[in-house]
């Protein structure tokens, strides 16, 4: 969540997104090749993604599951009947000089989802951001420039084809986003939303989550949208806010100097912070679209849609109301907890396991996190069960361990030790009569500090009541510990 912030007074931004989701298939789209990430250039290929002659395309039906539940998760209306088309252009990664994507009849239309940020007073701001489309696509491959992170400047290039093929769903966002920061809390929405729902691993380095800002910039009260820009490049959320920010500020210096925007495609340059054209907009025109004749149009079935429905998990947002309205959380732990699935999953295994729910969120966001953050683990990879959690918890609203023992024994109990035999004989002294004489030894052996306290020194009751968990490895109950002492102390 992001505090909301706004554009000089007198300009309006204007910014959709365009983001494109790597579906979490084994096998490309039209072909059975892998879409292993990260395997020796040029393996990941055969016939149908290379385009050789004489080979047909056929449909792999899990894209077309998770194409369906991306857009019922996004609130779209899904299309009874859609088809593919080809789209033209000619580009060294395209090894068929055509791209098989969807155009004037996509799987899903006409959705939205909610993002969250806050106003500089720290109140929550809800706002609906429409989708115009989702569509399903083949990806094009990868140019490797050699001296150069692009065509420019490069020595040479190579083509690796291991992506051609590989699975894709285009998400268009209506241009209901107004600044960097809106726009940076959608992509990180969507990213959640698709991670919640399995089919994309959402994973920004390599590739499988990749977004296009169209940008542009007009005075306040005019209804006519301003010339569009497109920004590429950007693999970061960071980078996607800081690219906005500087391409409004400098399309409304243009237009103060007298300057014309013209309508081109801009490169993102992390090192530099800056954007740079790259070449003119294209329009739909130029791409030359008509429907692919090797596959059959697409019909999705009553029966179908209703049983993948059915199959969605509690989304993030959801996830979020009902902690904070059901379980009492605050909007950050209810943040925190929903931002991996697997983590809201744990949270909820803890509760279930009879954890109380804030005790619970402030283990989960706090030290279990800094562990996790420190040893770049996720938390299914710890040995720490919700029901181990939830039984330290027990212990100590029981008054059987101090939270500051709970805390000492964590790494234990991270690396799958058991509550039984991680607090074997750690149990809270809690019988005054065992530690009076404990707090009487401790008075005794320090005369000079017992005089200072009475001398109006009070902070030194901190130094006795140490003393005393010291003395006992502290299993003295603290909250009796600190009664007993005061009074001790002042007899």
């Amino acid at each position: 969540m992001t505090a909301a912030t706004t554009v000089k007074t007198e300009y309006e931004a204007i910014i959709g997104l365009e983001t494109h989701c790597q579906l979490n298939t084994k096998t490309k789209i039209f072909s059975s090749s892998s879409t292993e990430f990260g395997a020796d250039p040029n393996t990941n290929i055969d016939p149908i993604c290379m385009g050789l002659p004489g080979v047909l395309p056929v449909l792999n039906e899990k894209v077309l599951e998770y194409a369906v539940k991306a857009g019922l998760a996004l609130n779209c209306q899904i299309a009874k009947y859609s088809k593919f088309d080809r789209k033209q252009y000619f580009y060294p990664d395209l090894p068929k000089n055509y791209q098989i994507s969807q155009y004037d009849l996509p799987i899903a239309e006409h959705g939205w989802l909610e993002i969250e940020l806050v106003d500089q007073d720290g109140n929550p701001i809800r706002k609906k951001i429409g989708i115009t489309r989702l569509h399903m696509e083949e990806d094009a491959g990868k140019l490797v420039h050699a001296g150069s992170d692009r065509l420019s400047g490069s020595s040479y290039s190579l083509v690796d084809y291991n992506r051609a093929g590989v699975p894709l769903v285009e998400i268009v966002s209506e241009p209901d986003l107004r600044s960097g920061q809106e726009a940076a809390e959608y992509a990180q929405e969507l990213r959640r939303i698709m991670r919640y729902l399995g089919v994309s691993d959402g994973n920004m380095q390599e590739g499988s989550l990749r977004c296009d800002v169209n940008i542009s910039v007009r005075p306040v009260g005019q209804e006519k949208f301003g010339t569009k820009v497109e920004i590429k490049n950007m693999n970061s959320f960071n980078a996607i806010q800081k690219a906005i920010e500087y391409e409004i500020e400098r399309q409304i210096a243009a237009i103060e100097a007298g300057e014309r925007i013209i309508q081109e495609t801009r490169l993102w340059e992390e090192g530099a912070q800056r954007t740079i054209s790259m070449r003119s907009k294209e329009g739909s025109s130029d791409y030359r679209y008509f429907p692919e004749p090797d596959l059959a149009p697409i019909e999705v079935s009553d029966e179908q849609l209703l049983e993948w429905r059915n199959q969605l998990p509690e989304l993030p947002a959801e996830k979020r109301r009902r902690y904070e309205d059901e379980l009492g959380l605050s909007t950050y732990d209810a943040r925190v907890l929903t931002e991996e699935r697997a983590t809201a999953e744990y949270f909820e295994a803890a509760i279930a396991a009879g954890a109380n729910p804030k005790a619970a969120a402030n283990w989960i966001t706090q030290d279990i996190a800094a562990y996790l953050n420190k040893n770049k683990l996720g938390i299914s990879e710890i040995a720490l069960t919700p029901a181990n959690l939830a039984d330290v918890i027990s212990r100590i609203e029981k008054g059987k361990i101090s939270n500051a023992q709970a805390k000492e024994k964590l790494p234990d109990l991270l690396s799958g030790v058991s509550p039984e035999k991680a607090f074997a004989g750690q149990e809270l002294i809690t019988d005054p009569s065992v530690l009076e004489p404990i707090i009487d030894e401790v008075i005794a052996a320090n005369p000079k500090e017992l005089e200072k306290y009475r001398n109006g020194n009070v902070n030194l009751k901190g130094f006795f009541v140490g003393q005393v968990l010291k003395k006992t490895n502290k299993r003295a109950d603290p909250k009796l510990t600190n009664q007993l002492v005061e009074k001790k102390l002042n007899a």
